[in-house]
């Protein structure tokens, strides 16, 4: 077995024997921990009791975190035109069409959220193998096929977080950095609990939310209550 380092035994240690905390209690300790030499994202994940299988089950949906994520979101705007122009000015970091769409297919993927008007969707549909499966491809549901080009832009620089239950039906997202402090983490953290008990499908059959992790990108996890997690 490899030998375990310094900082890997001691944030062990100080995780031993500690679950089912309340918001506040997980994010002091994984923050506390979270002592790698770079600003750690800090990751919440929730297990729910849905089965992606049926449409009715699914879970999807977007959620402006109150202090931003502390990621620089890159972003695409597939767009003509004027709205080409207000997707550059709101700050899009790459804008285009059939030009866009040819860089994509040739395999350069160089953004964290894709964002078109309803007009490019012919266009943007001939991606779905490809922006699909990395849960890139624009969607009137969460706000990434819209004519107000200039508010979806600016949502995503801002810290908007979108979230989709995954085959085995957990969500996860980041929900801000390590050098945040800890009330706006808490923030944060309910904020996310909170869209995601809204987005609760129709056809989810008894219990929803099964259990929620937080972590850091370098150190283990740990376990929050439910019951303290969905209370406002």
């Amino acid at each position: 077995m490899a030998k375990l380092g310094k900082r890997t035994r001691g944030a062990r240690e100080a995780f031993a024997g500690k679950s089912n905390l309340t918001v506040e209690e997980a994010v002091a300790l994984v923050k506390t921990n979270a002592t790698a030499k770079f600003d750690e994202t800090i990751e919440i994940a929730m297990n729910l009791g849905v089965d992606t299988r049926h449409a009715d089950q699914m879970v999807r949906g977007v959620v402006g975190l109150p202090n931003g994520t502390g990621k620089t979101v890159r972003v695409a705007v597939f767009a003509r035109d004027a709205k080409a122009d207000e997707a550059t000015a709101a700050g899009a970091d790459i804008v285009g069409a059939e030009d866009l769409m040819e860089t994509i297919l040739g395999g350069k993927i160089e953004f964290d959220r894709c964002i078109a008007t309803p007009d490019m969707m012919p266009v943007v549909g001939r991606l779905g193998k490809i922006l699909g499966p990395r849960n890139l491809m624009p969607n009137p549901k969460v706000g990434t096929v819209t004519m107000d080009v200039k508010a979806a832009v600016e949502a995503a620089k801002g810290g908007e977080v979108q979230f989709k239950a995954e085959k085995g039906g957990v969500v996860h997202a980041g929900v801000g950095k390590a050098s945040f402090d800890e009330a706006k983490l808490v923030e944060n953290v309910r904020a996310f609990v909170d869209a995601v008990a809204k987005a609760k499908p129709t056809g989810a059959k008894g219990a929803y939310m099964k259990g929620i992790t937080l972590s850091s990108t370098m150190g283990p996890g740990v376990t929050i209550s439910v019951d303290n997690a969905n209370a406002q």
